[in-house]
């Protein structure tokens, strides 16, 4: 891989839009010489990014915007939702419960995340898996 690639989607606020991310994701990935090194971790940060911005980041009647940028080093995902009110943040799952593990994963699979405020409104969640 000797160059940048990059692709973005808007997505609905549905369930289907974690599924259209990770195909992006794949699509994305295969497209690129020794991309497939990535997409283990980037489909599961994919989806908990997506999950959480269809969950709790996007009211009714907005939408969700995807975007990745892939270089020889790493795999940059954001998702950018609608909620500047509600920042993901790490949280210790209790033994029982079934939420709460997500940014977990996330912290142990990237070599860096975060979240910044998106401009008129909202947030810009960020995840980079290291190559």
């Amino acid at each position: 891989m000797s160059r940048t690639s990059s692709s973005t989607i808007w997505l609905p606020r549905s369930r289907r839009s974690p599924a259209i991310a990770r195909q992006r994701l794949a699509a994305l990935l295969s497209s690129a010489p020794d991309g497939g090194r990535f997409l283990d971790s980037g489909l599961v940060v994919t989806t908990e990014f997506v999950t959480n911005a269809v969950l709790h980041g996007t009211p009714i009647g907005h939408l969700i915007y995807f975007a990745l940028d892939l270089d020889p080093t790493r795999l940059r995902i954001e998702v950018h939702d609608a909620r500047g009110d509600r920042l993901p943040a790490l949280a210790a799952p209790g033994l029982d419960g079934e939420t709460g593990r997500g940014l977990q994963l996330v912290d142990s699979l990237t070599a860096n995340w975060g979240c910044s405020p998106r401009r008129p409104i909202g947030k810009i969640v960020w995840g980079e898996v290291a190559g």
